[in-house]
């Protein structure tokens, strides 16, 4: 079947309105992108219905977080810092193109990278990343689900707390609860339990900045706080897949024994990795060529734009 010159773009309602009046600068460039190969551009209501009703329509779909459930559609999705973006075939982070890429820092230009990160550094994080310490605390990140194991993960939130408390015997544990996730009651009791059999854990939220800043290392299931812990050269331990795993410390490939026998002296080039991986391999929407990258992204998923 030949595919209609169409792409569906599908968002969230405040940003079809921000796309249409031309305020969405990566949709500025995604229809530039597309006109200039002679497609029609929409934007559509990013709904459960919506996405369904893609499969059935001719032309292209774009779906702004969700699934690409056929093969006319693509997932697009922040890699994690504006203006960076990605474009894949799946919703699934550990089966993103970086994520299955081996990372091989021989022939990348460090001082490149370094003078990056610095600049990246200042911009996300101001001040926070001038006088990163290590201060005798390890700093663990919550995400959602607490009490359950999900099919990507190596053990549950509760069981990776336990297993930090368990292989690191000597270090506070500062749990980071998600500002934007609501704990339930069996959840938040559960913690309380931990806290009290363990002085030296506690419970925060917020202050995500001080703790990286502070932080001997940050351990996490698969959260973004991981990756930024990165900015303030604090290694990770993680506990189920993700796509920047690369220098990680994943227990689910080394045991945990090994990672948090490790993880004290584990140093490898941050800067160099943070370039490669977000810079290098993502696409910047405010680039001079971004409608080259964003072409180029949906070639390699076998468009035929």
């Amino acid at each position: 079947m030949t595919v209609a010159r169409i792409l569906r773009t599908y968002l969230e309602k405040a940003e079809i309105q921000r796309a249409r009046a031309g305020n969405y600068n990566l949709m500025n460039r995604i229809r530039l992108a597309f006109e200039g190969q002679g497609f029609r551009v929409e934007f559509v209501q990013n709904t459960l219905e919506q996405r369904l009703k893609s499969a059935r329509r001719n032309g292209y779909s774009l779906f702004f977080m969700a699934d690409p459930f056929h093969d006319r559609a693509l997932n697009l999705r922040l890699a994690y810092y504006f203006p960076f973006w990605r474009i894949e075939s799946t919703n699934e982070r550990w089966e993103f193109d970086v994520a299955l890429k081996d990372y091989d820092p021989a022939g990348l230009d460090t001082d490149i990278a370094r003078k990056w990160a610095d600049r990246w550094r200042r911009f996300l994080f101001r001040s926070a990343t001038a006088d990163p310490v290590r201060e005798g605390m390890v700093y663990v990140p919550m995400q959602g689900r607490l009490l359950e194991r999900r099919s990507f993960q190596h053990a549950s939130p509760l069981e990776m707390i336990e297993t930090v408390l368990e292989e690191d015997k000597s270090r506070k544990v500062v749990l980071g609860l998600h500002p934007k996730e609501a704990y339930s009651e069996t959840e938040l009791a559960a913690l309380e339990t931990l806290s009290a059999k363990y002085a030296r854990l506690s419970v925060i939220r917020g202050g995500m900045k001080e703790a990286l800043r502070t932080c001997d290392y940050v351990v996490s299931e698969n959260s973004s706080v991981a990756l930024s812990g990165m900015f303030f050269h604090k290694p990770a331990i993680l506990f189920a897949k993700v796509d920047f795993h690369h220098i990680a410390l994943n227990v689910a490939e080394v045991g945990a024994e090994e990672a948090f026998a490790r993880v004290a002296e584990w140093q490898p080039d941050f800067d160099t990795y943070l370039h490669w991986f977000i810079a290098l391999n993502s696409i910047k929407a405010d680039a001079e060529d971004a409608e080259a990258q964003i072409l180029a992204a949906v070639r390699r998923h076998g468009w035929r734009v």
